[in-house]
């Protein structure tokens, strides 16, 4: 199985949430929310590439989050 890219938008399957690979460290790939936030460590097997309308549907509901005021 090929490593999802560093850059890149990915799913971690085991919990839903879709995030940017960060980086690989260990046996772990590590991701981070759309907008910054605590990266999170996903086991490799448990990720696959977001689709574009996974990736927009993440990045939309940030910033339609930042907009109520949730997030800063």
């Amino acid at each position: 199985m090929t490593p999802t890219p560093v850059g890149s938008y990915a799913v971690d399957t085991g919990t839903g949430r879709v995030g940017l690979v960060m980086g690989y460290e260990g046996p772990y790939a590590q991701l981070r929310p759309p907008g910054g936030g605590r990266e999170w460590d996903c086991p490799p097997e448990e990720l696959r590439t977001a689709t574009p309308a996974e990736r927009i549907r993440a990045v939309n509901g940030y910033a339609n989050a930042r907009s109520r005021g949730e997030v800063s």
